[in-house]
């Protein structure tokens, strides 16, 4: 039965489409109002859109507008959300950031927000959507055996049958427990060409994965057969950024390292660690992490698009 897709506005031209069979592909906004900076942020959120579409698919970008969660933004809502922040942690911005706890609160506010991983699938399953690409998930915290920091992704994603795309987590989490986390809650993991998790900056974060898939009929098919079984959860398919686009291994392990010992002297904690040592990896990096981000993020909607093709059959 199709999830109620009261209090959300879906656009015409998502709503067509899904209407006919087309394929449909869902973005996460928060990469573009809290990930980069202006005008940097809104040169890719048009640009992925313009990729989807040349890949036959119909993008669906996934933001809040005055308090309304809204699937598939308008290029003038995309340039709303994208002009109020500069991407800097540090930075005043009348856009938040929204989780699936935010959204009533969006809502009864009256807010604008970019939408994180566990709201945009959540609002993409509600509105019908199959695929999402995002960039790296949320997931467990370094130290979260003292402090219980878990992104709510890893909890939303458990509930939400969506097929996903990223480059693995981001590499500031702690990979190893929230590998854990995702077997304790039931989400597969699959490797697109590989056997080793990636982790976001870079190709290969040293764990292995137990299953693989070559194809965008392979991800179809696990979707299907998670379908047929009447399982919740999201299939997550783990695609790694290429290895000679990675970020040099030595490099990040230094940046980050630098990154940790700066958060736990300026006594960064909370949602406040991932945008901290983010800004500090860009810093420490030259910029290079920045472009990585975005190879990454490119190499996953151009996934996204093929697997949303093959789901739509």
């Amino acid at each position: 039965m199709q999830p109620s897709t009261a209090g959300i506005r879906i656009s015409d031209e998502v709503r067509d489409a899904l209407a006919a069979g087309r394929p449909v592909l869902a973005l996460e906004s928060t990469i573009l109002t809290h990930g980069l900076p202006h005008p940097r942020n809104l040169e890719v959120g048009l640009a992925s859109e313009a990729q989807v579409r040349d890949l036959g698919v119909t993008p669906a970008t996934i933001g809040v507008i005055d308090g309304t969660p809204v699937v598939g933004l308008a290029p003038a809502e995309i340039e709303r959300l994208c002009g109020e922040s500069d991407g800097s942690p540090a930075a005043p911005t009348r856009v938040v950031k929204a989780s699936l706890r935010d959204l009533p609160i969006a809502r009864a506010k009256r807010l604008d927000a970019g939408t994180t991983v566990a709201a945009t699938a959540w609002l993409a399953h509600r509105a019908g959507i199959r695929v999402m690409s995002t960039g790296g998930l949320g997931g467990v915290h370094r130290g979260a055996s003292e402090t219980f920091d878990e992104s709510a992704d890893l909890g939303t994603l458990a509930t939400t049958p969506i097929t996903l795309v990223s480059a693995g987590v981001k590499s500031i989490l702690d990979i190893g427990a929230t590998l854990e986390r995702l077997e304790t809650l039931n989400i597969p993991v699959v490797g697109y060409r590989t056997d080793r998790y990636p982790a976001f900056y870079v190709t290969d974060s040293g764990f292995a994965l137990d299953y693989r898939i070559e194809s965008p009929a392979d991800a179809a098919a696990l979707a299907q057969a998670r379908d047929e079984l009447g399982l919740p959860q999201a299939v997550l398919v783990a695609n790694p950024v290429d290895e000679a686009l990675q970020l040099d291994p030595a490099l990040h392990d230094r940046a980050l390292a630098e990154g940790l010992a700066a958060a736990s002297a300026q006594g960064v904690t909370g949602h406040d660690t991932t945008p901290f040592l983010l800004d500090h990896v860009q810093r420490a990096t030259g910029g290079r992490s920045l472009e990585v981000n975005l190879e990454v993020y490119r190499g996953n909607v151009a996934l996204g698009s093929e697997i949303a093709r093959a789901v739509a059959g």
